[in-house]
């Protein structure tokens, strides 16, 4: 058996990659780059294999506003959002014993992607997403249960994207999409 050689360069995730290719569509719609360098770049995108390779897609690009990023750090208690409330790009949640409830099927979502980022020790969170949106939990890491998610049967590829990532010590991730 040969060994596996050591300096592998690190492979990127598809949702890398469909994260740069929203990014240089934006780009082109905001008039940053012509339908030939869309067309390139989305090239580079598809083939890429590496992060750096992906990284060269959106290379020269105007920065971009992520917008902003809330952070909930408590001990216990409900962190509860609902209603048309705003989502920001990023919401990160930590809690030693509390429990999330993040109702997104009315608010105001004005990103692609929003990602949220859990870290719950013990607790429950509960995550309610429009209908049309599509969930990504693949970076979150549960230690006692495995998330509860059941996908639409037709798909939400109109809306944002909700990204879930962190951590679930003791407790479970329940995700819905709205009904009705």
């Amino acid at each position: 058996m040969s060994p596996v050689p050591e300096n592998l360069p690190q492979r990127i995730s598809e949702v890398d990659r469909d994260v740069t290719i929203e990014r240089l569509q934006e780009a082109f719609s905001e008039g940053h780059i012509t339908q030939e360098e869309l067309d390139a770049r989305l090239h580079i995108a598809l083939t890429a294999e590496t992060p750096g390779e992906l990284t060269s897609a959106v290379a020269s690009l105007p920065a971009r506003d992520d917008g902003p990023t809330t952070i909930v750090d408590t001990v216990g208690g409900l962190i509860r959002r609902r209603g048309g409330w705003q989502v920001p790009q990023v919401f990160k949640v930590t809690s030693r014993m509390g429990k999330v409830y993040l109702d997104l099927s009315r608010a105001v979502i004005k990103h692609r992607v929003v990602d949220i980022e859990l870290h719950l020790d013990y607790g429950w969170a509960w995550i309610v997403v429009p209908r049309e949106a599509t969930v990504d939990y693949e970076g979150l890491h549960a230690g006692w249960k495995q998330p509860a998610y059941k996908a639409p049967l037709r798909g939400g590829s109109d809306g944002p994207r909700i990204r879930i990532s962190g951590t679930m010590g003791y407790g479970r991730l329940r995700i819905r999409h709205r009904r009705g």
